[in-house]
């Protein structure tokens, strides 16, 4: 059963000069429990399907479906009440918060959603203990490594148990050795918690270890 479906999909940027059309007409199926992995050139619009596909960015034509719901129906204050129940999000550049530890910014998603304050610490010192953190749970941000960040950030991407994982160069910053150690905590937490994932990457490890990998390219999709 396809749990990610996009259809006739497209989106182009209006720029000082006119528009330049990034996706056109783009159709993808993802099935449900499946990592697809997405490569392709620089600047070719992988991260902006990403973002279309999780409600961050609004699209042009077209449909996307994830589970139940009709991404282009919603308004901008439903696609963020969506997104926080549904769609865990990893980038390239980790995006913690700073001035908040680790565990705090695991909780972050639960946070925003209203979750009482036990129940987000229990489900924060849970994950970070599966990705091996449970000691580095006080420390904030600046006091971990690169690959120790990366893995708080996916820790808080399945805080509000999400069913989708979007990934965008989740290793993209991070060492030969590192980034291979990620690879196998996505792998194992995409098969443990039950995920459907679609990973944009240039790492070809990483590609080969997805179910499927799509290339994008003129604005399509095609089979690798």
């Amino acid at each position: 059963m396809a749990l990610i479906e996009a259809a006739g999909l497209s989106k182009s940027y209006r720029t000082a000069t006119g528009s330049v059309q990034v996706l056109t007409g783009l159709d993808l199926v993802v099935a449900a429990g499946e990592m697809v992995a997405i490569v392709g050139a620089s600047g070719v619009g992988k991260s902006t399907l990403l973002h279309v596909l999780g409600g961050l960015d609004a699209f042009d034509a077209g449909t996307v479906r994830v589970g139940d719901a009709n991404i282009q129906d919603m308004s901008d204050e439903e696609r963020v009440l969506f997104r926080n129940p549904h769609v865990g999000f990893v980038f390239q550049f980790h995006h913690l918060l700073p001035e908040f530890t680790a565990l705090e910014n695991v909780e972050m998603p639960l946070r925003i959603g209203g979750r009482p304050a036990a129940e987000r610490a229990a489900r924060a010192r849970e994950l970070l203990a599966r990705v091996g953190l449970a000691h580095r749970s006080d420390h904030r941000p600046g006091a971990l490594s690169g690959g120790e960040q990366q893995r708080v950030a996916v820790a808080r991407a399945l805080a509000a148990r999400p069913t989708v994982l979007l990934a965008d160069e989740p290793t993209g910053n991070l060492d030969e050795t590192t980034a291979a150690d990620l690879h196998g905590l996505l792998r194992d937490m995409h098969l443990e918690y039950g995920l459907t994932s679609v990973i944009v990457t240039h790492n070809p490890v990483l590609a080969r270890s997805c179910d499927r990998i799509l290339r994008l390219e003129g604005g399509h999709l095609v089979a690798q």
